[in-house]
């Protein structure tokens, strides 16, 4: 992509970054793909009307995703419209059934599913307090998805600002009931408090280390963590701290995942499109490549069909991420040539443009 930059003089002494990447063998990640949006729309409004208060993935760019390398789709949904009533059900059979869809088509492509209740941990806006209720909505959907290997279960999208017993026996409870469904073949997503941010992982969540998997050894149970790299780590401003500010804010993660013998998935993270963040992106990925004996792979947020000029849209074929971020997430999809490692060197130049504007390329 380039960069506009307006009202220069039309000589200018310009500094660039020059970025070399040596090249690694292949990418050692073993997922690699984006969040798929748009179920979970229209908070607030339940049940809601399809196609009004919320969409559903359009498999046809899911399938083009697909087509360009990536491997794993996480789909976010409602707990309040797929169980209206109360938490152990029943189901509502429309929307099961279109989830049902998106999922089973999206593993016709061969390609993981991620079943992510997008709900912070709460229920029609409560925090959800009843194990047993929690677990009884884990048996739901993974008794409909037992069969399926490729459906990768996720107990709960970013719980916060709760008792931190409490996200860890929810998490337990989760497990517990996913496995007690018979769906023992597939791997589990468990996430944490504070947004399951990896920056503050190891002081908030280190309770965490106690969850177990009553299969076999635990080789299926993977910690979800996610990071954004604006000022407060929400996500919501196009501005990134600086090119280095992802792998700093996922270090101490990554050490807290080695020493206690887990492994990680970055399962949300995103930068805007320009200079500052398409570094910090690309450095992320690098460091993260380099510790894939822990981190397994990450999930760009978001695609999907509602999110128009959203500045981390990764919908095909206009979304902004799309557009502006593919060169850098491709090397890290599996089988692609792991991105290298980067160093960098800094050069000044003079440059004329009789139109009096200079273009910086990335």
């Amino acid at each position: 992509m380039k960069h506009l930059v307006t009202s220069l003089s039309s000589i200018l002494s310009l500094s660039l970054t020059l970025i070399q990447i040596s090249p690694s063998t292949c990418s050692s990640f073993i997922w690699f793909g984006t969040n798929e949006a748009g179920a979970e729309f229209g908070q607030g409004s339940y049940p809601g009307e399809l196609g009004t208060h919320y969409i559903w993935p359009d498999l046809s760019t899911i399938a083009t995703l697909k087509n360009e390398g990536m491997n794993i789709f996480r789909v976010a949904f409602s707990m309040e419209r797929l169980v209206p009533s109360a938490l152990a059900g029943p189901v509502d059979e429309a929307y099961m059934g279109d989830l049902v869809e998106t999922v089973n088509g999206i593993t016709d492509l061969g390609a993981y599913a991620v079943l992510d209740p997008h709900n912070f941990g709460r229920y029609f806006g409560n925090i959800i307090t009843s194990t047993t209720d929690f677990a009884a909505f884990w048996n739901i959907l993974a008794t409909e998805f037992a069969s399926n290997d490729l459906v990768i279960f996720d107990t709960n999208n970013e719980y916060n600002t709760m008792d931190q017993t409490l996200v860890l026996n929810l998490n337990q409870a989760a497990i517990t009931s996913i496995r007690a469904a018979n769906a023992t073949s597939q791997y589990i997503f468990a996430e944490g408090n504070s947004w399951s941010g990896a920056w503050t992982w190891p002081t908030i969540n280190d309770n965490m280390k106690a969850l177990t998997d009553p299969i076999i050894d635990n080789t299926k149970l993977i910690y979800q963590m996610h990071q954004y790299l604006d000022a407060d780590g929400s996500g919501t401003n196009p501005t990134c701290v600086s090119g280095t500010i992802g792998r700093e804010r996922v270090t101490a993660a990554t050490a807290w995942l080695r020493e206690n013998g887990k492994r990680g998935v970055l399962g949300e993270f995103a930068g805007a499109d320009n200079e500052v963040c398409r570094e910090a992106v690309g450095d992320l990925l690098v460091f993260l490549e380099a510790n894939s004996d822990v981190w397994l792979g990450g999930l760009w947020w978001a695609a999907g069909p509602w999110w128009g000029d959203y500045m981390f849209s990764l919908e095909p074929s206009q979304g902004v991420a799309y557009t502006g971020y593919m060169d850098i997430l491709r090397p890290y999809f599996v089988g692609g040539d792991g991105g290298g490692t980067t160093t960098t060197t800094t050069t000044t130049t003079t440059t004329t443009k009789p139109d009096n504007k200079i273009y910086r390329k990335s």
